[in-house]
Order: structure tokens, then C-alpha cells, then sequence
């Protein structure tokens, strides 16, 4: 039998071992809520982003007409859909979307019932042909650019009540239900046609993808639907010397039936709706003319089928779609029911209560005024149709077009890049809104009229009455004098003041946004003349309480030049709000009719006053525009300091003497390497092998436990368990062993040194997944030949390494 002491000291022993045994349950219970944290850490902002938009959809109830108000109440409005495979450039952002937006700002701020409604233009040739370049589906290539247009939109502070897209069941739905409706109405025919085929591109060509001479005017560029050149409607068939937009190549001509849209017949009607229309709504001049020319020469029957795939299927022929200039504008009606589910009709077939205003270039003009209404007054019902076209002519580059290809011009996604706020952006385009005639953007004239209109007028008089105030008086806004409101400056000042507005209201009316943004320039010179009159840094010295009444309706001023902004500058306007130290400062304040002294209170405490508005200086302006000039400026580009390589996992084998590693072989096409990665606790040998993925070459050569590795697969480290491999979208096959560089060509590839461990620690902190798990390097996309670097199912900010 054991002692009494021996049974202690068994006990004793017991009782160290579930000791140390509750030590390591701790310590593993500590690594795992690590790893948690870790995890939280990464996605949080993104998680509850996510959430906080969810709730922001739930909170936000679709708007309807509200029919005891009328037609001047409700106003529908719509901007141009653009392609979606194209970035939008300036000249596109200022044609319509940010047109529309200035004026559905405007008219919310008076109180009317605005819904602005945008998307992309998914379907067509353009989506087939792009998706066939980047090896993509055509439903990915329209998911990948509707993400990048909406969020050019969304760094704009474009202002769409929704923003949606064309390739959608509710496009089907009404597109089909439009043109089953003008058949029964007897508007629609079939006849045989001959079209333009290519059989190097294996297609029939679309009218925009055939380039030849025009027979009008002899232009060599014209396209097979319009010559830019002197504004004809073309058939494809129709030009001189046709080729292949896509490849060069000359098409032969074959024979397809179609339906036609017989617009001569429905011509008589559209007359009796268009002229009123164009009389008693705000058409521009040019949409004006534009649409009298078309009716002046006589509508002839146009086709409305192609024979593609990716469209509108055709209800009675399956193997076509729908043109996509029949198609596109119906758009604006699909998506609205995408916004209002089954309330949109009392947006689109409301024509007594609902007001459509539309914005677009200049070369969109005829589909809107002529083929688009043509097309609903064919279904014989009643729908709302355009009551005012504001059009613009177009924007060009430094004496030049916008080329993507050549990287000329400044496309939506550069204008973060440089680093000047929206709101400069805005300010100019709004400035230089191309109406009767073409303009162009200069980077002179962008700085100068940043500089001294923006920074020098309305930068310089909402900051420096906040800045005196801060001074002089603790900031906080001071009472003024009894009786101020009779002084004689005072009372011509608040007189010229509501002139100026009558006439901001006046100018939008018409819509004639710049002149409206010019007149908010003027109340803000005039807020800085009479800071200037009456001197309060000279007076204030002399404890003149007239110094009270200068900074108090300095103050009112600033108010109203900020609320008056808004349209135009939301950004700004928001800015100038929160140094106010107003409640909500990002909220839409009312624009008043009549201007009075009384906004502000006396004793408002202000906030602290900064620069808010840039100053561009001549270098940068320099820099800038040789940089979107389509020059090779290669010697002046910072290197990208990774030799990243498409490769194809050939062989996984599993590490004799590690238990976390795999041993790969991987393929540069005429190159094979070894590389040992930490990925056997993630993958199976399965998963990885053909897996193609992103070689970091530029390592010097390791040894893991007596294995050589050559380099290092790259993955988003999601948390330490959970890792992403950094691979492609599309078809990566015909690009193994091509190095990948950011996706707007800003860094150069130049022969990289071999790095040592602790020099890629400190590069790999700047490398990291964007919002749609696409890998960056500060910030700037990694791609090779279109295809996007990306770590499947990830989120933004995820460490890669």
C-alpha cells in the first residue's frame, strides 16, 4: 500500500500535469483568437462598409411621382448609357453623366421629386469583340467594366438614384414586350439583306466595326452606322472600300433576313409629338436642328435585328438579337424597374404628371429624338416621352481626340491618379461644357482656371472670412450691429446678391448649367470685394464693432456660395459645410429664391479653417500633360521593382523534411523552376497542379531544409490558415513566362536586381488586393496583355505576399 506521502506526491504530480496541459489549451485557445483578429483586422473595414451600405439600400425607399403636383414636380432623368467595354474619358463624363448630375442636384435642392437613372450599355459587337481580346465571357467582360464605370462615377460624386445595366431579365422583359406591341400596331417588316461578313473575324460585322470611305462626304474613317465627319446615317453596305474595324480585313457581302422598324410610316406621328416637344421643353440648338434635318430628309424603315449571340433575343427569330439602338434606350425603362420594381410604369407611362429630361452628346441626338420616341409611339400606348434633350458637342484633348490606344488623353480612372480632388475635376468640365460648339481640355487651361477662378475666387473668400473670424473672434461667428441690414454697402451688396440668384435660377431652368456656375463665381466676387471694401483687418484694430457686422455677413455669404456650389461641387460644398461646423455638412441644404442675412446664427461656433481647393503649379501641369500625351516618357517612369511571370504548376510534390511546404515545378514556357511553397496546408496536390499563377522571379535563390527554391508564388494571406492564390481572369495559356507591370503603364520594366529578404518585406507593405480581390501595387492594378491579376474570393486590403 502507498503512504500517505507518496499518495501526495502523486497527486502533486497529477496535478502539474493538468497544470501544464490548461498552459497549452491556453496558449492555443491565444494563437486562435490571434488568427481571429487577424482576420478582423483585414476585413473589417471592408465587412462593415459592406454592411453599412446594405443598411443604407434597406433605409432607402424608391421614389414615385407625386401626382398632385404635376409634371413640373416629378422629373425623370437619364444620361446617356455608355458602352460598357470603353473607360470613359472626360469628353464622355462631361457629355452626359455629369450634365445630368449637375442639373438632378440642382432640382433636388428646390424640392422637386428627381429620380436620375444611369447604367452601362452591355449588349452588341463592341462586348463580343472585346471579350474575345482579353479571353473573357462576354457576362465577365460586363461585369468587370460595369465595376470600373460605376466606380469612376462613384469618385465623380455622380449622383444616380440607381445605377444599373442593359444585360439584365427586366431588358428582356420590356424590349421583347415594346416590340411584340409595334408588330401588332403594323409598324414592323422583314426583308432580305445584304450584310457585311468577315471571315477572318468569323462574323458578321456590326455598322460601327466597318470602317470605309463615306459616300457623303469622302471621309476615309466613316463608320458603317455614321460618318462623324458630316453627321450622316450610314448603312454599312453603303461605304466605299469597306474593312473590318477589328482586323483590317475586307468583308464579303451575304444575305440574311431582318426586321425592319418602318419609321416613314410612324413619321407623321413623331412630327405631331416632336415639334411641341421641342417648342415648349429646353432642347438645345444642336438637338434641335439635328432632329429637323432627319425629318426634313424623311424617315426610311431601319433594321432592328443583328445576327449575334450576346443581345435581346428576338421573340418569333431565336437566332437574333436586337440592334442595339433599338435595344439600348430601352434601357433607361429597365432599369428604372430595377429601381422601382413594379412602380415604373408610373414613371414611364405617366406623360400627364412625369417630366423626362435626357443628356448626350451630340451624335446621340437622333436615337433619342427620332428612333427612341419612334419606337414607343409605334407600341400605340401611352408613355412619357422626352420634353427636354440638353446635348453637348464634344470635348477634345490638347488639339486632338482621346485615345485609349495611343494613351492620349485623360480617361476617368487617371483623374485619381493625379491626386487633385473631384470637385477640381468637376469645376473644370462644368466650365467648359461644350455646347454650340466643340471645346477642349488643356492642362494651361486647367491649371489656370483652377488656380485663379477656383483657388483665388470661391477658395479664397470661404477661407478667408473663417480664418479672420478664427483670429478675432475665438470662432465663433460675432452678432452684428442693430440696424445692419439699412446700411447703405450692406443693402446694395444683399440687392446685387438676388439679382445674381434670380438669374442662377433662370440659367438653370434653360439649363444652362456653366452660365449658372459663372454666376456663383460672380456672388462669391462680389463677397470678396466687399471683404476688400471694408477692410476688417484694418478696423478690427481700432475695436470698431463694424468688424461684427463684416464677419457675420461674410459668414451668411460663404453659406450661400457653398449651398449654391453644390451642384456643381458637392465635394467642395461639403468641405466648406464642416468648417462651419454645421450638422449633417454632407446633407442637401435648400437653395433659396431670396437671399436674407439670417442663415447663420450669431454665436455659431465655427470650425477650424484650411485650404480646401489645390493649387496646380506650372511643373505639374508640365508633368501631366506630357505624361497623357501618348509620348514614350519611359526614362522618367519609376521602375517597378518586381519581375512577376505568368507560370503553370507542372508538379507538386510534397517536402521530405517539412511538413507545411510542397516542392513545384513550374513553367515559363521556355524556362522550368523549383520552388518550395507553404501551401500543403491549404491546397491538395490536385488543386494545384495546371494552376496557373504569379512567379515573383527577382529573389535570390534559398534553400528550404535541402531544397533549392527559384523564386516565390505569390497569395493574398486572407489569415494564417487561409491563403489565395494571385491567378488571372481568362485564358492565360498563350502569355506563360510574360512579365506583368501595373495596368496603366505608369512603371516601367526595366532589368531588376535580385532581392534580399528584408528589401521585399519592405516592398511587399505596398502590395495588397483591391475592392474586387485584384492585386495592387500601390494601389495600381497588375496585369499582363488585359488580363487582371487577382486573388479569388478576397476583398480589398488584403496583405499579398
Amino acid at each position: 500500500t502507498m503512504t500517505e506521502k507518496e499518495k501526495l506526491i502523486k497527486e502533486i504530480k497529477e496535478l502539474r500535469g493538468e497544470n501544464e496541459k490548461m498552459k497549452n489549451m491556453i496558449k492555443e485557445i491565444k494563437q486562435e483568437l490571434h488568427q481571429v483578429a487577424e482576420e478582423e483586422t483585414s476585413t473589417t473595414s471592408t465587412t462593415s462598409t459592406s454592411t453599412e451600405r446594405r443598411e443604407e439600400e434597406k433605409k432607402k425607399q424608391h421614389k414615385i411621382p407625386d401626382e398632385t403636383k404635376g409634371k413640373d414636380h416629378n422629373i425623370l432623368i437619364t444620361a446617356a448609357l455608355p458602352y460598357v467595354n470603353n473607360v470613359p474619358h472626360l469628353g464622355n463624363i462631361i457629355g452626359a453623366v455629369l450634365s445630368a448630375d449637375v442639373y438632378a442636384r440642382y432640382l433636388r435642392q428646390i424640392g422637386k421629386n428627381v429620380i436620375y437613372m444611369g447604367g452601362t450599355d452591355e449588349y452588341g459587337t463592341a462586348t463580343e469583340t472585346k471579350a474575345l481580346k482579353e479571353g473573357l465571357t462576354c457576362r465577365q467582360i460586363c461585369d468587370k467594366y460595369h465595376k470600373i464605370h460605376a466606380d469612376i462615377y462613384k469618385w465623380f460624386n455622380i449622383s444616380f438614384d440607381h445605377f444599373g445595366r442593359t444585360s439584365t431579365d427586366h431588358q428582356t422583359e420590356i424590349a421583347q414586350a415594346i416590340y411584340k406591341d409595334i408588330k401588332k400596331e403594323g409598324y414592323l417588316s422583314e426583308k432580305e439583306t445584304v450584310q457585311l461578313y468577315s471571315e477572318k473575324d468569323k462574323m458578321f460585322l456590326a455598322d460601327r466595326y466597318v470602317l470605309g470611305t463615306c459616300p457623303k462626304c469622302g471621309d476615309e474613317q466613316a463608320r458603317g452606322d455614321q460618318c462623324d465627319t458630316c453627321g450622316a446615317l450610314l448603312n454599312a453596305d453603303e461605304l466605299i472600300n469597306p474593312r473590318s474595324a477589328i482586323s483590317g480585313d475586307t468583308p464579303v457581302k451575304k444575305a440574311s433576313k431582318h426586321i425592319f422598324l418602318n419609321l416613314d410610316k410612324i413619321q407623321p406621328k413623331l412630327e405631331e409629338w416632336v415639334e411641341p416637344s421641342m417648342n415648349e421643353g429646353k432642347w438645345t440648338n444642336v438637338a434641335s436642328s439635328i432632329t429637323r434635318a432627319w425629318l426634313k430628309e424623311g424617315l426610311l424603315p431601319r433594321c432592328i435585328t443583328r445576327d449575334l449571340k450576346w443581345g435581346t433575343p428576338v421573340p418569333d427569330r431565336p437566332e437574333k438579337v436586337f440592334y442595339v439602338w433599338f435595344d439600348a434606350p430601352i434601357g433607361y425603362i429597365s432599369i428604372t424597374k430595377a429601381y422601382a420594381g413594379n412602380d415604373w410604369e408610373k414613371w414611364w407611362k405617366n406623360p400627364e404628371n412625369v417630366q423626362l429630361v435626357q443628356f448626350m452628346g451630340k451624335d446621340n441626338v437622333p436615337f433619342h429624338s427620332v428612333i427612341f420616341p419612334s419606337s414607343l409611339i409605334g407600341t400605340g400606348n401611352k408613355w412619357t416621352m422626352v420634353n427636354s434633350l440638353s446635348s453637348t458637342a464634344y470635348l477634345n484633348y490638347e488639339d486632338t481626340k482621346f485615345s485609349k490606344s495611343n494613351n492620349i488623353g485623360v480617361f476617368g480612372n487617371h483623374c485619381q491618379d493625379t491626386g487633385y480632388p473631384s470637385f477640381v475635376w468637376r469645376y473644370y468640365l462644368i466650365s467648359t461644357r461644350p455646347t454650340g460648339s466643340d471645346s477642349q481640355f488643356t492642362w494651361d487651361d486647367f491649371a489656370s482656371k483652377t488656380n485663379n477662378e477656383l483657388l483665388a475666387n470661391i477658395g479664397n473668400f470661404t477661407n478667408r472670412g473663417l480664418k479672420f473670424i478664427a483670429a478675432y473672434f475665438n470662432s465663433t461667428l460675432p452678432e452684428p450691429q442693430q440696424g445692419y441690414e439699412e446700411n447703405e454697402l450692406e443693402k446694395e451688396l444683399l440687392t446685387n446678391i438676388n439679382i445674381q440668384l434670380k438669374a442662377y435660377h433662370k440659367s438653370f431652368e434653360t439649363i444652362r448649367m456653366k452660365e449658372a456656375l459663372q454666376i456663383v463665381c460672380a456672388i462669391s466676387k462680389l463677397g470678396n470685394q466687399y471683404f476688400q471694401t471694408t477692410k476688417p483687418w484694418k478696423i478690427v484694430k481700432e475695436d470698431d464693432p463694424y468688424t461684427s457686422t463684416i464677419c457675420y455677413v461674410a459668414v451668411q455669404l460663404v453659406y450661400l456660395v457653398a449651398v449654391l456650389s453644390k451642384p456643381f461641387m458637392p465635394g467642395l460644398t461639403d468641405a466648406i459645410m464642416e468648417q462651419m461646423a454645421l450638422e449633417n455638412p454632407k446633407e442637401d441644404r435648400p437653395i433659396p429664391f431670396e437671399f436674407k442675412y439670417n442663415v447663420i446664427p450669431a454665436g455659431h461656433p465655427l470650425g477650424k479653417a484650411t485650404g480646401i481647393v489645390p493649387k496646380i503649379s506650372a511643373a505639374d501641369a508640365k508633368k501631366w500633360k506630357k505624361h497623357f500625351s501618348g509620348e514614350d516618357d519611359s526614362d522618367e517612369k519609376e521602375p517597378f521593382p518586381f519581375d512577376l511571370r505568368v507560370v503553370k504548376v507542372i508538379d507538386v510534390q510534397e517536402h521530405p523534411e517539412a511538413d507545411h511546404l510542397y516542392v513545384l515545378k513550374v513553367s515559363l514556357g521556355e524556362e522550368t523552376r523549383q520552388v518550395c511553397a507553404g501551401l500543403r496546408n491549404v491546397f491538395t496536390k490536385e488543386e494545384l497542379t495546371n494552376k496557373y499563377g504569379v512567379l515573383m522571379c527577382n529573389l535570390e535563390p534559398t534553400e528550404f531544409q535541402g531544397q533549392l527554391s527559384e523564386g516565390m508564388l505569390i497569395a493574398a494571406k486572407k489569415s494564417a490558415k487561409e491563403l489565395e492564390m494571385i491567378t488571372f481572369e481568362g485564358d492565360v495559356s498563350q502569355v506563360i513566362g510574360k512579365r506583368l507591370n501595373v495596368q496603366d503603364g505608369s512603371m516601367k520594366l526595366d532589368e531588376v536586381a535580385n532581392l534580399n529578404r528584408k528589401s521585399l518585406q519592405k516592398l511587399l507593405k505596398k502590395f495588397k488586393t483591391g475592392p474586387q480581390g485584384e492585386a495592387q501595387f500601390k494601389r495600381l492594378t497588375l496585369t499582363v496583355d488585359n488580363h487582371v491579376a487577382f486573388a479569388p474570393n478576397t476583398k480589398k486590403n488584403i496583405k499579398i505576399a
